[in-house]
């Protein structure tokens, strides 16, 4: 599902008011009025494209005059060199808006190539590749959509969604000792609707037995894990409970995928594909 046009047109609206909130007076001082361009949206290193709408709303929102057509679009693969899409219109408005349509197709394109990466070295396993909630604010529907063009998949999108306990709200739930982590997860899980989806994460393999022993969790994260300890991990929960989730995170680079995937977890999840990631190298020339 792409970003909805309200929130593309209100995010483009308000990056392009930062940008040029009294207007542009480079190209209004020097570009005559009348003046008209062409120019070419052009990969200057190979990628995936992500943040077609973006870039078309950016011209748009600036001046209905221009025409922009892509000839690649949202989630498709392409390689250096490759016209990516064309620009026609008033040369002032385009010029005006070239920066701002850049800096989102570039951001989203950077994480949609990114994933591909990522996605490519679990090839032969049926080990997914997830997002985290480590987003630029007020970008994450964008920057998900981009993980989603990349071939990953969505974790929970916010706090509301499903329950994520981590170390510190185990720490907090078990404070002084007063209830073993197993009740204290049984006893607050009956407040959730039936529905409601657990994830608990563990950074410790003696943690496992008492979590899943609560028979109320359905994803189990294991964080900061070596490989030796994720494998004895991972099976050690197959073991406890087969139909429960396995999820790898913590300090996951690209040359780790294949190897965590082959230990047999269910999710790798990654914040790197959004908080860190390159922008793609994208250029737009007159043509």
């Amino acid at each position: 599902m792409k970003p909805a046009s309200a929130l593309v047109e209100s995010l483009v609206a308000a990056a392009l008011a930062e940008d040029a909130p009294w207007g542009d007076l480079s190209a209004q001082t020097f570009v005559p009025a009348d003046a008209t361009m062409t120019a070419q949206l052009t990969a200057r290193e190979d990628g995936v494209l992500c943040g077609e709408a973006l870039f078309a709303t950016a011209m748009d929102l600036t001046s209905g005059a221009i025409t922009t057509i892509f000839r690649v679009h949202d989630g498709e693969h392409f390689t250096k060199g490759t016209v990516l899409a064309t620009v026609e219109g008033p040369a002032r408005a385009i010029l005006q808006a070239e920066r701002v349509a850049l800096n989102f197709a570039q951001r989203l394109s950077g994480i949609a190539t990114q994933t591909a990466k990522y996605v490519a070295a679990t090839a032969g396993t049926s080990t997914r590749i997830t997002d985290t909630r480590k987003t630029t604010p007020g970008l994450r529907q964008l920057e998900r959509y981009a993980v989603r063009c990349g071939g990953g998949h969505n974790h929970r999108f916010s706090l509301s969604d499903a329950v994520m306990l981590k170390d510190n709200h185990l720490a907090v739930l078990t404070q002084n000792g007063q209830r073993p982590l197993t009740e204290a997860l049984r006893e607050a899980a009956r407040a959730l609707p039936h529905t409601t989806h657990i994830e608990v994460e563990v950074d410790r393999i003696d943690q496992i037995e008492p979590v899943l022993a609560s028979g109320v969790v359905n994803t189990l994260m294991l964080d900061n894990f070596s490989l030796d300890q994720l494998r004895e991990g991972s099976a050690l929960a197959r073991k406890l409970a087969p139909s429960v989730l396995i999820e790898a995170s913590g300090g996951i680079t690209l040359e780790r995928i294949p190897e965590l995937a082959a230990a047999g977890v269910d999710i790798i999840s990654v914040g790197a594909l959004t908080h860190s990631v390159r922008a793609l190298d994208l250029g737009l020339d007159v043509a």
